[in-house]
């Protein structure tokens, strides 16, 4: 068991972690300037793999609509454990959306995809394509709603989710495929050099940010939001989802991607949307940090536990 979880450790998470490694130390001795490399990230890299991703995914109407019963179930289940956490705890109505925060959202996007491709190959990453799109418009929507429900708009979270150009991406990609259509060969090998170059730039601005996040100043806070939502993200999270996918039925390479994906650490934008509207924003941001370190250990035997 052991040499098992080290070798799939050097195998899966080492190659993983030199961009991230070297994110952190251009973000340490260079203050690497990560907005234009989220500029290119969200408005090329990311729709390129999702368009490369689905134009040859082996899918099938099944896999999508698993997938989505399966996102949309852990979602109200671990929003329902966490407000049921933070009421019994007596937690402040801030510390409960950043709680909320921290059990609900996975970095399944820039850490989830390039660990699925590592460990499950392209098979895998066929799989993960559905559901990191799906939660690309939840983030984007109830994200927000659990942020900040006064601050909520409909009209505002709709927009944001339409200003994502992976949702055209996949839209193109599924008229593509439902009309039997080809991209030019020339275009789709650009699109498919593109989407090679997702990995290790989403990686090093991973790296980058958790640099950023770990020096951040802290503020005085009862240690016990920090535990629940480490214990929320860490334990609970992929114990949940193991319940959910047994009731769903969900078998074979699409269960092993899911149970990964729903265990990733705590999203890194779940930062950014506790920093915009105030919830808990320290706690959220140490909870980011610690989760995705401690992933490097944990993951392996996860994958290990269900190979």
């Amino acid at each position: 068991m052991i040499q098992t979880v080290l070798s799939t450790l050097l195998e899966v998470i080492v190659p993983l972690s030199i961009p991230v490694i070297s994110g952190a130390l251009l973000e340490r001795f260079k203050r690497l300037d990560t907005k234009p490399l989220l500029t290119l990230y969200l408005y090329f890299l990311s729709p390129a793999i999702i368009l490369d991703t689905l134009l040859h995914a082996e899918i099938s109407f099944d896999d999508i609509y698993l997938t989505l019963a399966f996102s949309l179930s852990n979602l109200l289940v671990l929003w329902g454990a966490a407000a049921a956490m933070g009421r019994v705890l007596k937690f402040s109505s801030q510390d409960r959306a950043g709680l909320t925060l921290v059990s609900t959202f996975t970095n399944s996007v820039n850490y989830g995809l390039p660990l699925v491709l590592l460990a499950f190959g392209q098979a895998g990453l066929d799989k993960a394509s559905v559901y990191v799109i799906g939660q690309m418009i939840i983030v984007n929507t109830i994200g927000i709603y659990f942020a900040a429900r006064s601050h909520f708009s409909v009209k505002n979270a709709v927009k944001s989710v339409f200003s994502l150009p992976a949702i055209y991406a996949a839209i193109l990609a599924m008229l593509i495929r439902a009309f039997h259509l080809h991209l030019p060969a020339e275009v789709e090998k650009g699109v498919t050099m593109a989407a090679g170059a997702y990995s290790p730039v989403v990686l090093a601005i991973l790296g980058a940010q958790m640099m950023k996040v770990g020096m951040l100043p802290g503020v005085k806070r009862e240690r016990s939001v920090f535990w629940t939502g480490i214990a929320m993200r860490v334990l609970a999270g992929p114990l949940l989802a193991l319940v959910i996918l047994a009731l769903l039925g969900i078998t074979g390479t699409l269960h092993s991607v899911l149970f990964i994906l729903a265990s990733m650490p705590v999203a890194v934008n779940g930062v950014v949307l506790a920093e915009r509207y105030g919830a808990s924003p320290s706690v959220v941001s140490r909870c980011i940090l610690w989760t995705t370190l401690s992933s490097f250990l944990v993951l392996p035997m996860l994958i290990v536990a269900i190979a």
